[in-house]
């Protein structure tokens, strides 16, 4: 089975080699859909025209079957974009099809995935089905369905150091490119919140002819130059700032953000980092070590403020915070803490209130 990552198939642009049949899944669901819009505009410029479903509850797959097996006359090549909502029941997450699921219990083909597959495994052109799982991966049968000709794309978290590769990839797919220290800047300024790097690059390629090139001053917009609030955020832990981490946090939350969210995009990235950097600390490794070994350049801003945290709490102390929230990320996921808060809140306090001397 070819198996692609967004960025591979976002960094080759209009040279990745796309298959007939694409499936796209992944716990981001940001580039879920920025990699289905991607690819599905890559076919539209190729002549072909879009039909467009979505699948939930105990829904088949009758729809998307029939387009595509229909002829069209005002439109003979298609893209058929199925989306399967995170609520569909055809079948469990890894079971190979929907027999004795919530789904095939129903009349007709049910909710199960198995004509579906059929269909993946079956297509070779002119036409191309794109089916999108809102689930952090596709079912098995799906899965072994795009096998031999079929395309799968998994779109996971990004790591500290590709989030410069996906500002790049970002300007790419807008015609733009990234001067000096652009990338870095878009890094810095938005963490790990991919949709406002992309957004940002996507407010700077509407008054700009294909082509040019963005220096950083073209960032600096009053819209854009101010810094979310997920990155305040970051930097108040980074700082060891107790009272303004907790004011941004309570802000955040208020705001809308969930705090799982808010542990996972940026206290746990922050947090990496210090750990990275202290533990190269202790072994003697100099600053433009530890920034290569976070995959940025000696300057970079993140970099620079992990590398002061890790100097301000000390190894001992972020192997402690460490446990703590890696140990906070599972019982959130498992759902055991039910007051999400609260907990990030008490997480952040032992982390930077100094331990009472005896």
């Amino acid at each position: 089975m070819a198996v692609e990552t967004a960025l591979s198939i976002l960094r080759s642009g209009d040279r990745a080699a796309l298959a007939a049949a694409i499936v796209i899944s992944g716990p981001h669901a940001f580039l879920r859909e920025y990699v289905f819009d991607f690819v599905r505009r890559r076919m539209l410029r190729q002549g072909m025209k879009y039909r467009g479903f979505q699948v939930g509850g105990a829904e088949g797959f009758d729809g998307v079957l029939a387009e595509l097996r229909e002829s069209d006359l005002f439109a003979p090549l298609r893209v058929v974009g199925c989306r399967v909502l995170r609520s569909h029941r055809g079948g469990d997450e890894d079971g190979d099809d929907g027999a004795g699921g919530a789904g095939s219990a129903r009349g007709g083909t049910g909710g199960g995935e198995a004509p579906l597959a059929e269909a993946l495994e079956t297509m070779r052109g002119p036409n191309a089905l794109i089916v999108v799982y809102e689930r952090d991966t596709a079912p098995a049968k799906i899965r072994r369905a795009v096998e031999r000709d079929g395309l799968a794309i998994n779109c996971p978290r990004a790591y500290d150091n590709q989030l410069t590769q996906f500002s790049e990839a970002f300007a790419s797919a807008r015609g733009l490119r990234l001067g000096p220290g652009v990338a870095e800047l878009l890094a810095a300024r938005h963490a790990g919140d991919l949709s406002a790097m992309a957004n940002a690059l996507a407010k700077a390629a509407i008054h700009r002819d294909p082509g040019a090139t963005l220096s950083a001053t073209d960032l600096d917009d009053p819209a854009a130059a101010r810094i979310p609030e997920l990155f305040d955020l970051a930097e108040a832990v980074s700082n060891g700032r107790a009272a303004a981490a907790l004011v941004l946090l309570a802000r955040a939350i208020a705001a809308g953000r969930d705090p799982f969210e808010l542990l996972a995009v940026e206290i746990i990235p922050v947090m990496r980092r210090m750990m990275t950097a202290a533990s190269m600390s202790a072994e003697r490794q100099s600053a433009p070590q530890i920034a290569a070994a976070l995959g940025m350049s000696p300057s970079s801003p993140l970099a620079t403020r992990a590398i002061d945290g890790a100097r301000r709490f000390g190894l001992a102390r972020l192997t402690d915070a460490w446990r703590r929230v890696s140990q906070l990320d599972a019982d959130f996921k498992n759902g055991k803490i039910k007051e999400r808060e609260e907990a990030l809140a008490g997480m952040l306090l032992e982390l930077m209130v100094p331990p009472a001397r005896a």
